[in-house]
């Protein structure tokens, strides 16, 4: 039998759910997302939350931002003449302090912050002792910030972050499909989400039900594409 044709999947847009209600608490965040919902009672004025690509830390900055009127700047694009206006918020997150950021700038930023009565927040894959700081009085400051870690999913989180992956793209899948892919697939969150857009992109195609060998054959593309294998 010949197989039916394939359609070009649209580009249709599907709003990914960020808002502090949606974020799925597990073992691997509660930390962090309990020390996050207790701002302004903060142990320390800095926080660092760290963890590894694909562990939440995105999700969980927005609903801060949502909920607290933080302002957001990536690491890389802070200059010390922006420090005065980034302190005019309550919070000021700094993301992806791993990747590099100007240290005169940042130990600016956390100064004026202090001055402000303003709480800053370091987002990074790595902690401070990793990041080769050459300024000995940032390095002091970083090492007096709380710290706080979040860690790739469990199985039970990542169970329901996939439920709700699929929920926010209007798609019902049977938990059996559930659970398969999660004990075939890397423990992330990043990984998770390009998982389920592949996997509604190959049933759209095909105007296939989501099934386990649907699912099997993507996972396996996907590995291909990245060359890590997956789980078995």
């Amino acid at each position: 039998m010949a197989e039916p044709p394939r359609q070009l999947p649209l580009e249709l847009p599907h709003d990914e759910a960020l808002s502090r209600d949606d974020y799925l608490v597990g073992s691997s965040n509660r930390a962090a997302f309990e020390l996050l919902d207790r701002w302004p009672d903060w142990p320390a004025p800095v926080v660092i939350l760290a963890g590894p690509v694909g562990a939440g830390k995105t999700h969980l900055v927005e609903a801060f931002k949502t909920e607290t009127g933080a302002v957001v700047i990536n690491a890389g694009d802070l200059r010390a003449d922006l420090v005065d206006g980034l302190v005019q918020a309550p919070v000021v997150v700094v993301e992806d302090a791993h990747r590099g950021v100007d240290e005169t700038a940042l130990f600016h930023l956390l100064n004026a912050a202090r001055q402000a009565d303003v709480h800053v927040l370091i987002t990074s894959r790595t902690w401070p002792s990793a990041w080769n700081v050459a300024l000995p009085d940032l390095m002091s400051r970083l090492r007096a910030a709380a710290p706080v870690e979040v860690q790739e999913p469990d199985d039970g989180l990542l169970q329901h972050v996939l439920v709700k992956l699929f929920a926010d793209r209007q798609l019902q899948v049977d938990l059996s499909v559930v659970d398969y892919l999660v004990v075939r697939m890397e423990r992330s969150l990043g990984v998770a989400c390009r998982a389920v857009d592949a996997i509604d992109r190959e049933a759209l195609a095909g105007r296939l039900k989501i099934s386990k060998p649907l699912v099997g054959r993507v996972l396996d593309r996907l590995q291909q594409e990245t060359g890590k294998p997956s789980p078995s």
